[in-house]
């Protein structure tokens, strides 16, 4: 029998270090030959698959593969596409055997989150109950740090450094106007249910009375009179006030602040908007003068600022991936473990997809303030090392130098096409 091919694709929102990951599975795939064959690459995910549309990743040097290191965003593109239950669409999943089986591949690796996980495990079980093994192996991926099982989730970190930069740079502009302008700056970050992100921020403090000086968790209920009062007494007190904000900040019954009809592709309710709204309370309440922003595809984007640590991690669990499938490991995930001891370590272990997918890690109660508006000790303790390292892409006029693919696609094999 040939050796089979395998089939990696992005999904979800991107982040500075997926491509990280991509580069650890095809240059890990790429020593194991003997057992693996070529590399196919989804062109926009698992869409890619049901298409038929697939990149040829052989045809990609080895200079341009290793360049994904220090690309941001999803060199083979990206999709919000969840799979529904066997029973409820069969049609896909037989589209997927049968793309699969034209193309010889035997192992599956999906770089996403958490719904990314459900649909891996669901090609896992498809690939059993259709009479077609499938390796399935899940890559973490997810900015929002919110997969059970493993200590972070790649991608968090750089987004973490960016947020903390940002809000100290930030912080230093509005301190040095407060005088005469603006007394509030509002920075929306994003984080639906766990308030991971907006935590990152509290890193920008280095002592007492330091910004932020209100961070705003999903986690914690808000109270429109409490955070205008701390609003008004830290204008006081500093002359100014840095609110760094999560986009699922909610009320105690579990509505969102700004909350939308529009969702997405996985049902997700369509977040924004927060830090306008917030700013009209400041504004009709206070009277002060105000800025704010939102970090949006910003904070995800920035590979400029990425962390090592980031990179580092992102890689390694891409690595694992291939070499959980060479070892015969089916419906796992790479997972980080943080290890013991003052200075940090970490390592790579296996955890089942059955306790990740569509599960979502909160924010722990000692890693926030009793207040609710700060992070503890506990939380920079925790927080601290995963933004440590500079991962400085090389420059050239003055502009980060980022790969371009080839992107070739592999001939197709099927009459038909597929509609999705």
């Amino acid at each position: 029998m040939p050796k089979q091919n395998a089939f990696y694709a992005q999904s979800g929102g991107v982040t500075a270090v997926i491509n990280a990951s991509a580069c650890g599975v095809i240059e890990t795939a790429r020593k194991y030959s003997s057992q693996i064959g070529t590399v196919y690459a989804g062109r926009n995910g698992i869409i890619g698959a049901l298409r038929e549309d697939l990149i040829d990743t052989s045809k990609e040097s080895a200079s341009a593969i290793r360049g994904l290191l220090t690309t941001p965003a999803g060199a083979f593109g990206s999709c919000r596409h969840k799979l529904k239950s066997l029973t409820e669409n069969r049609a896909e999943y037989e589209r997927l055997i049968e793309v699969f089986k034209a193309h010889n591949i035997g192992y599956f690796f999906y770089n996403g989150g958490g719904d990314s996980a459900d649909t891996c495990l669901k090609i896992a079980q498809m690939g059993e109950s259709m009479d077609y093994p499938i390796q399935a192996i899940h890559i973490p991926k997810t900015i929002d740090n919110d997969l059970p099982l493993t200590d972070n989730s790649p991608g968090f970190g750089s987004v973490a450094k960016y947020i903390a930069i940002s809000t100290r740079e930030a912080a230093m502009d509005i301190a040095s106007m407060c005088e005469t302008s603006t007394k509030v700056f509002i920075l929306e970050v994003m984080g639906r249910h766990a308030g991971w992100i907006a935590a990152a921020s509290g890193l920008a403090a280095e002592q007492e009375g330091d910004a932020p000086h209100i961070i705003l968790f999903p986690e914690i209920a808000f109270e429109r009179e409490k955070f205008l009062a701390r609003v008004q007494r830290t204008v006081q007190e500093r002359g100014y006030c840095v609110i760094v904000a999560s986009e699922g900040t909610q009320y105690k019954d579990g509505t969102f602040l700004t909350e939308s009809s529009v969702v997405d592709a996985f049902g997700h309710q369509q977040l924004g908007g927060l830090a306008p709204a917030l700013a009209g309370m400041v504004r009709s309440e206070l009277g002060y003068k105000y800025h704010w922003a939102v970090a949006d595809y910003l904070q995800r984007s920035a590979r400029h600022i990425a962390s090592q640590t980031d990179l580092d991690q992102a890689y390694a669990v891409g690595k694992a991936a291939v070499e959980y499938a060479i070892a015969g490991k089916n419906s796992v995930m790479p997972a980080i473990i943080r290890g013991e001891g003052k200075e940090y370590s970490w390592s790579i272990s296996e955890a089942p997809l059955e306790e990740i997918a569509n599960q979502e890690k909160m924010m722990p109660r000692d890693y926030i303030t009793d207040d609710g508006f700060g992070i503890t000790e506990a939380g920079r303790e925790y927080l601290a090392p995963l933004i440590y390292g500079e991962a400085y892409p090389e420059y050239r006029n003055g502009m980060p130098i980022y790969t371009r693919l080839k992107l070739e696609p592999v001939a197709k094999k099927l009459a038909t096409g597929f509609k999705v």
